[in-house]
């Protein structure tokens, strides 16, 4: 088996006749250079992760990571400037 991080770009609308239509929407992650992502993270739609961020294992990000960061838990929170 392999260690895995999760990227996801897509979401679905939470009103349950939207989502039952099958409209899904597109939001983009994007990642910083020399970013660290641990094992088993998972990065939700429309993140930014900055530069040099370190985003522990087992961390859920719902929220921009700032650069120069340590982010971990669920949801993930600064642990450490770097």
């Amino acid at each position: 088996w392999w260690v895995r991080s999760h990227i996801y770009t897509a979401t679905h609308p939470l009103d349950a006749v939207e989502r039952n239509s099958g409209r899904e929407l597109g939001k983009p992650v994007t990642i910083g250079n020399n970013v660290w992502i641990g094992g088993r993270a998972v990065i939700n739609p429309g993140v930014t992760i900055g530069d040099n961020a370190v985003v522990a294992s087992g961390a859920v990000v719902i929220k921009n990571v700032p650069p120069n960061v340590v982010v971990g838990g669920n949801p993930a929170q600064p642990i450490k400037k770097l």
